[in-house]
């Protein structure tokens, strides 16, 4: 695994452990053996994971998540510290790529359903490559918005995604930034600018993937 993959992932499971399987999480619905379930099945289980995306296998999806969820919580964290090195996301090729947004936006996802969070000093590199892969995440998250969103993070850079005569703007750290445009609008610690009612609907943008 890579280094920004594995620090997340093994900080994720370490919290995960100190809270218990029935702390809460930011996901609707979901307690924290849920979230670890998530992921778990993610990386195990492609032909459940592919319920998440594609409506006709959601039940099935749902179905072994269920499952893998009431295995012994210790067992659970167990195989998220270890992902399988056949994994389609999780193989020493894929890692670094499809996980580093993954962990850190579900850490987040956790940390900030508990009381007195605040925000964390993340390393610079780190922000370095959320920020590389800012751009393709709010294009696909803005399909079909129709404005211009420009997007800001101080230190790391500036960028422009969508279209129209409009502008919005959007200023923070690219962790924030990143949980923005993830569908975690109400917790991601940004400043918006623009017409009021383009910046409320940009609070309710869904991610597009």
């Amino acid at each position: 695994m890579s280094r920004h993959a594995r620090t997340e992932r093994a900080a994720l499971a370490d919290l995960l452990l100190a809270l218990g399987p029935d702390a809460p999480t930011i996901n609707e619905g979901w307690a924290a053996r849920d979230l670890a379930a998530h992921l778990v099945v993610r990386e195990r289980r492609p032909d459940a994971a592919a319920g998440a995306l594609l409506p006709p296998l959601r039940g099935h999806h749902a179905r072994v998540q269920r499952s893998v969820a009431e295995q012994p919580f210790p067992e659970l964290i167990a195989q998220l510290r270890r992902p399988p090195w056949w994994s389609p996301v999780s193989n020493p090729l894929a890692d670094e790529t499809a996980n580093t947004i993954e962990f850190v936006v579900h850490h987040e996802d956790l940390r900030r359903a508990q009381p007195d969070w605040q925000p964390r000093d993340l390393p610079a590199d780190l922000n370095a490559a959320l920020w590389a892969q800012l751009p393709l995440l709010a294009r696909l998250t803005l399909r079909g918005f129709g404005a211009r969103v420009r997007l800001r993070a101080p230190g790391y850079g500036e960028t422009a995604v969508g279209s129209g005569d409009e502008t919005v703007r959007v200023i923070g750290a690219p962790a924030e930034l990143l949980l923005f445009f993830f569908g975690r609008q109400r917790v991601a610690r940004v400043q918006v600018d623009g017409d009021e009612a383009l910046v409320a609907r940009l609070q309710s943008v869904s991610p597009g993937i």
